[in-house]
């Protein structure tokens, strides 16, 4: 089967507003990063309260042996408490773009004991993983983030396996009580809009967790 083609709709530079970097994807101006001074507040004892960490477990439906990407891991929050879920025979690949998030990152792993977790660095514009190698890539309050959201979605496609999925968690830009500026937001109209630019479809929507949305995505054959 011939592999299927996609077409980036570009980028736009407008003028910065204060959260933003001044240049738009698909109607949706990109917002600054949360540098790696920001990690303590990824590990802040209200998290697990406060956006119910248990709640997206459940729903990513890990199994023992999968391959689990998670993009823009930060401090690996999320990547200790996925890594029991996928053994025997599994793998979590931890990645971050900012060097020094990846040591504070490998920092913990090593603390926590997990081997199973891998950690990488990343590019801005590549997740840089071989072909088909991840059974699912999920990025928590991430992708809004992305300086070059085409391109790493497009390195993304690149390693998943046929079938693979792709699970967004971003904050519910359509629920004014949720506390996060509103460029740290997205809608799932805007997900699923910009997901498809690419061969996937839109599996489920989990709404039950109090401040984010999960938004998974099947890669076509």
């Amino acid at each position: 089967m011939q592999a299927q083609q996609t077409v980036s709709p570009g980028y736009v530079t407008t003028p910065a507003s204060v959260d933003g970097i001044g240049k738009r994807y698909m109607d949706r101006e990109i917002s600054a990063v949360m540098g790696w001074q920001g990690a303590a507040w990824l590990e802040r004892d209200k998290r697990e309260r406060e956006e119910r960490t248990d709640l997206l477990l459940d729903s990513l439906a890990l199994q023992p042996g999968m391959v689990v990407a998670d993009i823009g891991a930060g401090t690996g929050y999320l990547s200790r408490r996925m890594a029991p879920l996928v053994m025997p025979g599994g793998k979590i690949i931890a990645l971050d773009l900012q060097p020094e998030m990846v040591n504070i990152l490998q920092t913990g792993v090593n603390r926590s004991g997990l081997k199973q977790i891998e950690v990488k660095l990343g590019a801005i514009d590549n997740i840089k993983l071989p072909k088909h190698s991840i059974d699912m890539a999920i990025m928590v309050d991430v992708y809004h983030e992305l300086a070059f959201p085409y391109e790493v979605m497009s390195s993304i496609m690149h390693a998943l396996k046929p079938r693979g999925r792709l699970v967004f968690v971003e904050y519910k830009a359509e629920d004014i009580r949720v506390p996060i500026k509103l460029l740290h937001k997205m809608s799932e109209a805007q997900i699923k809009r910009e997901a498809g630019v690419f061969p996937l479809d839109w599996e489920r929507t989990v709404n039950t967790l109090p401040w984010q949305h999960v938004v998974v995505f099947r890669k076509r054959e």
